[in-house]
């Protein structure tokens, strides 16, 4: 056989290596084919039967070796669709180019000056909906691990004990309050931060970090990570006071016409939506948020080191199919639940749970219900839930939200016996801020109503995240505060 009638040389992944020689255009086609790498690497996680009884982070991360592996795969498009594909346009190809060149310190340089939070964000953001979703490579189903490699950056700079910071500007004599140290007055604090301005933030509880650290369990964001942002949002000269409730320790007024030129409105949406049906107030029958603050923020899951019990019964039900309902249950499974299903009124397909969360909840031996709904409670006799009734339902025409809504089949209802019950249907913001601000708009819902930039119908007050959205994203709720952010310091400088 002839030089130039050799079968194409084959790489380990099976992948032509590009060495056969043909002429002209085609051989080029084939060289840079050779190039994408479609293996997209999987992260190392601890197996479900090891993982179900501690509360130790499942996913491990990247070695060095895999992260370089994984940045290699990136083929640095011109056309940057994962960054448009950002909330917070983070320079995406930027730094996985840094990875390439072996320099992890450049790539994280690169992430801090669009994000305070990379290991927050490489953790529970839904890249698959975002940046990996608008990778190139995904339209072969093999988009490039981003959220990985954030996570990657971060925990070596946390491993390294290192801190990429940005360069300050000089002080501009302005001062602005943040009102709640989530994810988006992070955001705003630090961004306001670095242009100079002096920032002050307000905590309600006793630990800066809102949801992620009450609401997020330690196996999906470990508290020692929270805590390292919130470090370093601190280190760019933010202030923080803890146990202060804007509300009732100062008004929204008192800080305005007090020392602050602005405020930012980041407190979240933490008061938990019911079902309204019978029985619903029985023992044992839980709110989401209560059951994932005792568990996180109350150290509930280190009973006896920490002194706050969560009583779990053998038999768990989990209402709702969104990522705090997988978080009930898989913390459910950990503190010693028998059996725990999640009960969903809508299909599979419908879930808004991130698809990783379904599959972990799975693999832990979690049960999932789908078309079924709970119409009643039933108690033991002695004011504990016992069962519950629960009817079928079907899918009808699509509502507000796009999915199709949930009919109920009638004749259809049965009984399941539980003994514990977390209630996972949404959440609507504290209404403190806005009772004691009649001037400051509101919606039928409770959130705090704002234009494009953020800017509320109170003079000087921004506002962002879930107390605005009512619940949504990390990500999404960074991306408010970056936008938020900006109007702010145009309107403190001009």
């Amino acid at each position: 056989m002839s030089e130039s009638k050799k079968s194409p040389t084959s790489g380990e992944n099976g992948e032509d290596t590009g060495k056969t020689q043909e002429p002209g255009q085609e051989k080029q086609a084939k060289r840079a084919k050779a190039k994408i790498n479609l293996n997209r690497l999987e992260m190392p996680k601890q197996s479900p039967e090891v993982r179900r009884h501690n509360f130790d982070e499942v996913a491990t991360g990247y070695t060095y070796e895999m992260a370089m592996e994984e940045a290699r795969r990136c083929i640095q498009c011109k056309k940057r669709n994962c960054q448009a594909g950002c909330p917070v346009g983070i320079d995406i190809p930027d730094f996985i180019k840094q990875l390439q060149e072996n320099d992890v310190e450049g790539a994280s340089q690169v992430l801090k000056r669009k994000t305070s939070l990379p290991g927050i964000c490489g953790r529970v953001c839904p890249q698959e909906l975002q940046c990996e979703k608008a990778c190139t490579l995904n339209k072969k189903g093999a988009p490039i691990a981003i959220g990985r490699l954030e996570r990657y950056i971060a925990d070596w700079e946390r491993i390294e004990g290192t801190s990429s910071m940005p360069e300050i500007a000089p002080a501009t004599g302005k001062k602005v309050a943040v009102v709640g140290t989530g994810p988006s007055g992070l955001t705003v604090a630090a961004d306001l931060a670095v242009w100079g301005h002096q920032v002050t933030m307000f905590e309600a509880l006793h630990v800066a970090g809102g949801v992620l650290m009450y609401g997020i369990p330690e196996f999906r964001l470990p508290k020692e990570v929270v805590q390292r942002e919130v470090a370093y949002v601190k280190s760019l000269g933010v202030e923080i006071h803890l146990d202060t409730v804007i509300g009732i320790n100062y008004s929204l007024d008192e800080l305005l016409n007090g020392p602050y030129d602005a405020v930012y409105l980041a407190t979240g949406a933490g008061l938990p939506m019911f079902l309204g049906v019978p029985g619903e107030n029985l023992n044992m029958v839980y709110s989401a948020n209560e059951l994932l603050t005792r568990t996180n923020l109350m150290k509930g899951y280190l009973h006896p080191q920490y002194a706050t019990p969560i009583k779990i019964g053998k038999r768990v039900a989990v209402i709702g199919g969104g990522n705090v309902a997988m978080d009930s249950a898989r913390c459910s499974v950990r503190l010693g639940a028998r059996e725990v299903n999640v009960i969903y009124r809508r299909t599979r397909a419908e879930m808004p749970a991130r698809l990783e969360e379904v599959e972990n909840a799975e693999e832990e031996g979690i049960h999932f219900h789908f078309l079924c709904a709970p119409i009643a409670f039933i108690s033991d006799g002695r004011s504990n839930v016992a069962a519950m009734e629960l009817i079928r339902m079907q899918l009808g025409e699509p509502d507000a939200s796009g999915r199709r809504r949930p009919v109920p089949i009638p004749g259809s209802e049965y009984i399941m016996e539980i003994d514990t019950v977390a209630v996972s249907l949404g959440t609507s913001p504290n209404p403190l801020i806005a009772s004691t601000t009649p001037d400051l708009e509101t919606s039928r819902r409770g959130t705090v109503v704002v234009d494009e930039l953020g800017k509320t119908s109170k003079a000087r007050v921004w506002a962002g995240g879930d107390i605005v959205s009512g619940g949504a994203t990390v990500i999404s709720a960074m991306g408010e505060g970056r936008l938020a952010a900006v109007a702010m310091h145009r309107y403190l400088t001009e």
